[in-house]
């Protein structure tokens, strides 16, 4: 229902009418209507699960492994509406905006970004996951949301191997032999 109607336009009563349960019981299980609509974005997507996964590949390989399984876990049709709706919810109420925002920066990103930079001097790891999080959104949204072809029709490996770099580049930080702020400082 969320999906559906939104934030505002969802109610505990709507959502126990729906299911065909009492409204006591629904807030029985959630104090109020912000519970039940954090408990309701929990799946689609597993960010512990596609984190794991995609650090177990080869570092050099992280981006590509990255949008390789969110795509993937998206050619599920629910799973890709469920997102989908929530992306959409998230650009007209603040309160889906700061879920999202949580989702896709602190538990996905920001996890591999910290974890990528031990050892290095890249101390900018909170940009560098909002960049990774705006390229595999705007990917999701022009892919599955607006469907804007060829890259709504081209294959999750297509993707991977095209998006997969830059990607990377903002999760390990600027390469070498690319511009870096502090080459162009100098």
């Amino acid at each position: 229902m969320f999906l559906a109607k939104g934030y505002d336009a969802t109610s505990i009563r709507a959502v126990a009418l729906k299911a065909d349960v009492d409204p006591a019981l629904v807030h029985h299980y959630f104090d109020d209507k912000a519970d039940l609509f954090a408990e309701s974005i929990r799946a689609p997507i597993r960010p512990d699960r596609i984190v794991k996964l995609a650090m177990e590949g080869p570092r050099e390989q992280l981006g590509a492994n990255l949008i390789r399984l969110v795509l993937a876990a998206l050619e599920n049709q629910a799973a890709r509406d469920t997102l989908i709706g929530l992306i959409r919810t998230a650009l007209g109420h603040d309160f889906a905006a700061s879920l999202l925002r949580q989702f896709l920066v602190r538990e996905v990103f920001h996890r591999i970004a910290t974890e990528l930079a031990t050892g290095q001097s890249l101390d900018d790891g909170e940009l560098r996951a909002t960049l990774s999080a705006s390229q595999i959104v705007g990917v999701v949204m022009v892919r599955y949301g607006v469907r804007a072809d060829p890259l709504a029709s081209a294959s999750v490996e297509e993707v991977a191997a095209r998006i997969g770099p830059v990607i990377q580049w903002h999760l390990i930080g600027y390469p070498h032999t690319a511009f870096s702020p502090q080459t162009e400082a100098t």
